[in-house]
């Protein structure tokens, strides 16, 4: 059965966008999504990677390379590169239970074994080169499967030095997760290299309630029929998700606007500068999305939750949430709609 529709999702407009901005530009760091169970964060993972334009690959590339890029840059293609053809984006799940060596990649045993080969047997980094990697229940993820994830995040290369290999390939993904925040926080190393981060939460009005129900039940019943009635809605999304992709760098971000994004991350005394680069980057990525030709602070307004609630310290005299605290100052910094 194929994914359920992106554009059948009903409400949760913020963890949408989020993705949607992820997918025009992948700089912005991955998303995290946080909230109640059965609110749709697979779903909606999934749904976006289907609602993508398949990729060009090198046939028989095990890191799904780009015959555009240097070859000398994958130990598979700096051998030699054959014919290319078409693959779906690569969405990868990371299981809670998943070892380092299946993540990073090991020595292939029964080549070692029946020919005395020593050769690479590549890992789940290597299948979501150019893709999603998504981590289910990531507050709960193992401590140095952590760091790992932080160390190829940040280098977009993974190096492997074990059992006599020696060896590095491309490994660069839009790393999504999700998790339910009432079992467990987010180690903050973790938490600071998502761009963005949502919260769902299940729909509380009645409507919306049975909508969901009526298009899931509907999915199920007939999955290929639901997904054909919303294929002309697919199309036209997945139009502007390419639009947004060419417009992006043309897309300007006034001085004006800027000065209003360190103004707010000062208000929030977010620590450093990623605040900055993440709104700025996520508001451009917005306008893009829009087919505006610059940034506004209107766009600033609408990215400054998912952008800048995670990075906020904690405050002990003031007992409100993280997201209350960026509304109450971008509406202070920022003013009215």
């Amino acid at each position: 059965m194929p994914p359920f529709p992106f554009t059948a999702i009903v409400a949760q407009e913020e963890m949408k966008r989020a993705l949607l901005i992820a997918a025009v530009d992948p700089s912005v760091g991955g998303v995290l999504i946080f909230g109640d169970r059965g609110t749709g964060k697979s779903t909606a993972v999934r749904a976006l990677a289907a609602l993508l334009p398949k990729i060009r690959a090198v046939a028989g590339c095990p890191y799904s390379c780009s015959p555009d890029s240097p070859a000398d840059a994958c130990p598979h293609c700096a051998r030699g590169r054959g014919k290319s053809h078409q693959i779906p984006v690569p969405v990868v799940d990371l299981p809670l239970g998943a070892t380092e060596d299946r993540v990073v990649g090991a020595l292939d045993l029964e080549r070692a074994l029946t020919r005395g080969e020593k050769a690479f047997e590549p890992g789940l980094l290597a299948r979501a080169n150019r893709g999603f990697l998504y981590i289910d229940e990531a507050n709960l993820l193992e401590d140095h499967l952590v760091d790992l994830l932080l160390d190829v995040a940040a280098s977009g290369v993974n190096t492997v030095e074990r059992e006599g290999l020696s060896l590095r390939h491309p490994a660069r993904f839009v790393l999504v997760g999700s998790g339910n925040p009432e079992e467990g926080e987010l180690r903050p190393q973790l938490l600071d290299r998502f761009g963005l981060a949502c919260e769902v939460t299940t729909p509380t009005d009645i409507a919306t309630r049975i909508e969901v129900v009526r298009r899931r039940d509907a999915y199920e019943r007939d999955g290929e029929g639901f997904c054909a009635g919303q294929a002309k809605a697919e199309r036209a999304l997945q139009k502007t998700i390419l639009s947004a992709r060419e417009r992006l760098g043309g897309v300007g971000v006034p001085d004006a606007v800027l000065e209003s994004a360190a103004r707010l991350c000062l208000a929030l005394g977010t620590d450093g500068l990623r605040g900055e680069l993440t709104l700025m980057r996520t508001a451009r990525a917005l306008a893009a999305l829009d087919g505006a030709e610059t940034v506004t602070v209107a766009h600033l307004r609408q990215v400054a939750p998912s952008a800048l609630r995670h990075r906020l310290r904690r405050n002990p005299l003031d007992e409100s949430g993280s997201t209350a605290r960026v509304a109450r100052a971008v509406e202070e910094v920022l003013g009215g709609a």
